[in-house]
């Protein structure tokens, strides 16, 4: 009994040591550049970095989509998880040769408009607003970039504190210009542009294949393709 019990361990650590090995083989041959194969109208790349974080893109018609994060492999499926890698965004106040603001906002109303000079807004931004009191109202910018909330018309905006919604990280605080408090409406830029493109998906797992990667669900339109290496020119 002993014996066989020593056996069956002695397998069981045997073939563990297959698989570890396999797993370690395919994450090290892994990395590279992929190109969707087989799907009408669309074009999709992927990008395995050596140091476990991706980059995929896609597009049909007018739409592009994007994400990023990191990726793993356990047996055959590589599994990408969109994220940011730990980082969070930076923000700093608009000049004022970048703002296009017409008109103040309506007393007892403060506006907080988040994005990026010239390109486009930032909604899931947390916006806290502090008056010279202390008073302090919170809320998130929606899909124009605007975070609007209520203060009393008696109230000084001093500054306001932003950081990703949901996010954990301390605020970032920046002082509101007196031109701005006075009219109670502010711009807060994010200093890369990268930050305005929302993720795709938060995960999504590829199966290894012969040629190369397709996407583990039937119900996913990508799993018609194929993502395949460009092929070596020798």
């Amino acid at each position: 009994m002993k014996k066989s019990l020593s056996r069956l361990l002695a397998c069981a650590a045997l073939a563990w040591s297959f698989s570890a090995s396999a797993a370690d083989s395919a994450a090290a041959t892994l990395p590279g550049h992929y190109y969707l194969q087989g799907v009408m109208e669309t074009g999709s790349e992927l990008l395995l970095k050596k140091d476990g974080t991706f980059e995929w893109l896609l597009s049909y018609g007018n739409t592009d989509e994007q994400a990023s994060g990191e990726w793993r492999v356990a047996g055959d499926v590589v599994t990408l998880e969109a994220g940011n890698g730990g980082k969070e965004p930076q923000f700093r106040v608009f000049e004022e040769t970048e703002m296009n603001i017409q008109k103040p906002a309506e007393a007892g109303v403060w506006v907080a408009i988040v994005g990026y000079p010239k390109v486009g807004p930032m909604p899931g931004v947390e916006v806290k607003f502090e008056a010279q009191s202390g008073k302090t109202a919170t809320t998130v910018s929606v899909a124009n970039g605007d975070a609007i909330v209520s203060m009393p018309a008696s109230e000084r905006w001093v500054r306001a504190g932003l950081r990703r919604q949901g996010s954990k990280a301390d605020y970032q605080w920046l002082a509101v210009p007196p031109e701005r408090a006075q009219e109670r409406i502010a711009a807060f830029a994010v200093t890369d542009p990268q930050w305005l493109r929302g993720q795709a998906f938060q995960k999504l797992a590829l199966r290894v294949v012969k040629g190369g990667l397709k996407v583990d669900d039937a119900d996913n339109g990508l799993a018609r393709g194929l993502y395949a290496k460009p092929v070596s020119k020798q």
